[in-house]
């Protein structure tokens, strides 16, 4: 998918989803694996308070773990990639 389109999709109904998505594609994206960069693409496909559930720390389906341990909310969260 080409950056115009990804960032597209971070659009979002809910306003901190959408600056969180925003702010994760503009500090965070690049540096994802390959595999990382499909979830969240996929990820971009779910309910918009789903995603915002487990950003805020519901557990999330085990196909988006990966990549949205970038967006924990817990800053004591050691195993946080960066």
């Amino acid at each position: 998918m080409n950056a115009l389109a990804l960032r597209w999709r971070c659009r979002r109904g809910l306003l901190e989803l959408d600056l969180a998505l925003k702010r994760f594609l503009d500090t965070d994206y690049e540096g994802l694996t390959t595999l990382e960069q499909t979830q969240f693409t996929d990820l971009l496909a779910e309910n918009d308070a789903d995603i915002w559930g487990w950003i805020q720390g519901a557990t999330p389906p085990a196909r988006y773990a990966a990549v949205l341990r970038y967006f924990t909310l817990d800053t004591s969260f050691s195993d946080k990639p960066r």
